[in-house]
């Protein structure tokens, strides 16, 4: 493919002016290699495995953004979901000294996160399982760059509701053991969890894939906006035209990293993350992109609409560009890392309820947002459970990042700090579903799922 000039110098202002970066780039591990009947044999392992790896990343990473001149935000790692390899292992002692390991090796090589410390439970619980969801408020209080998941349903599987609910009573836990919840930051509840996905804190490193694989998370919801308020006489059909053209520039340019990185670190390249991922950086959001369609304050009548059209031409511009495409792909919309989405919940704007609609038409789901301390477990567990029967009905992927902050009633803004930023505090029903949820059980999987 040709490439003109102008075209070279249009992605250079991208970087330069829009915000534009490389969010990530994760290195996927298998570590059921590790696997030894002494655990501390085990540990020095996977010590030796991650740190050895991580620091060839970072030092290789390095490289990469001097010779482009492209910032590379954060360099992550993610592993083979722990459960799988505590079996043999499995108390809640043990698992808090392998998170202890990881959290060290990762430190010691300049990792900024590790992922993958997680389970899949789509359709019951094994003993390892159970033991690590027991241990995580401990795990995720003491440890820096351990990021945990669990996937709790899938549209072939239906959805976990006692998984959900001991998930629920965890993050009480957890928000009581760190300050303003922070511990909660690091731990997402999926349905359909990706194996590829390079972003935090649902990454991990799939059973499907290699023993190694480089996926890269690509940003530029500033690039977007900017598109958008230069044609604001644009009807759809030319906007999501414009989009789709512009991601599908971003997506070369982080593909073309990717793929050199991974070759240097001698790793089979993954897959591209086209997410559209916002910071806590003025212009870089996604909630101020949506405004720029002609939306006064994202939350208002229209808005589910203008985000649809955002992720169907970010989606059609990543795959043109590119036949890597897959994690997660699509559009975050956090609270508390995205400065319009903060001001929208301030002003009124956006409830909870809306955040959940815009989630049947986007990923990844409801994100990176605070709740009263407050808040019964049955509440939360139910807050879940709406959001991942979203994405079993819908086949597709999404997740759920719930803060309990103790002590904190709606309205009130906790600062989590760094990429994770601000997040004010919101409402939720002052009716209960304590009963319906503690029947407990399995929803069945949609008639969807009946395809073979």
């Amino acid at each position: 493919m040709t490439i003109s000039l102008e075209e070279v110098y249009e992605t250079s202002s991208m970087f330069l002016h829009d915000n534009l970066d490389i969010r990530t780039v994760t290195l996927g591990i298998n570590l059921k290699g590790c696997i030894d009947s002494d655990f501390q044999k085990f540990r020095n392992k996977v010590y030796k495995k991650i740190f050895l790896n991580g620091r060839k990343l970072i030092a290789e990473a390095k490289k990469v953004e001097v010779k482009y001149g492209v910032p590379i935000v954060n360099k992550r790692i993610s592993v083979t979901p722990i459960s799988l390899i505590m079996e043999t292992h499995c108390t809640k002692q043990k698992y808090l000294q392998m998170a202890l390991t990881l959290d060290r090796a990762a430190k010691d090589s300049g990792i900024d996160f590790i992922g993958g410390f997680g389970a899949f439970v789509q359709k019951g619980m094994t003993e390892s399982d159970a033991v690590l969801v027991e241990a995580l408020p401990e795990v995720l209080s003491r440890t820096d760059r351990i990021c945990s998941f669990i996937n709790a349903g899938s549209n072939v599987s239906g959805l976990n509701l006692d998984a959900v609910n001991l998930i629920a009573e965890m993050l009480k836990k957890t928000s009581k053991k760190t300050k303003n919840g922070i511990g909660c930051a690091k731990f997402v509840v999926f349905v359909n969890a990706p194996e590829d996905n390079p972003f935090m804190a649902g990454a991990f490193h799939g059973i499907g894939e290699p023993d190694f694989s480089l996926n890269i998370g690509i940003s530029g919801p500033g690039v977007v906006r900017s598109v958008i308020e230069k044609n604001k006489d644009c009807d759809l059909t030319g906007l999501s035209e414009l989009v789709k053209r512009t991601v599908f520039k971003i997506t070369r340019a982080g593909e073309l990293v990717g793929r050199e990185l991974a070759e240097n670190i001698n790793v089979p390249f993954g897959v591209t993350d086209i997410s559209l991922a916002p910071t806590t950086r003025p212009g870089d959001s996604v909630a101020k992109t949506i405004e720029a369609f002609g939306i006064e304050r994202i939350g208002a009548h229209g808005s589910t609409l203008a985000l649809a059209l955002l992720i169907d031409a970010v989606k059609k511009g990543g795959a043109m560009a590119s036949s890597s495409v897959g994690g997660l792909s699509g559009t975050f919309i956090p609270i508390s890392e995205d400065l319009g989405m903060i001001e929208a919940v301030q002003k009124g704007a956006l409830s909870l309820d809306k955040l959940e609609a815009f989630t049947a038409v986007c990923s990844v789901g409801l994100d990176m947002f605070a709740v009263p301390g407050s808040t019964s477990a049955e509440t939360i567990a139910a807050i879940i459970g709406d959001e991942l029967s979203i994405g079993i009905m819908n086949n597709k992927t999404t997740a759920v990042r719930i803060i309990p902050v103790n002590g904190k009633k709606p309205g009130q803004l906790v600062e989590f700090g760094g990429l994770l930023g601000t997040a004010p505090v919101m409402k939720v029903s002052k009716f209960s579903s304590a009963k319906f949820m503690r029947r407990g059980g399995r929803m069945p999987a949609p008639i969807t799922s009946m395809r073979n």
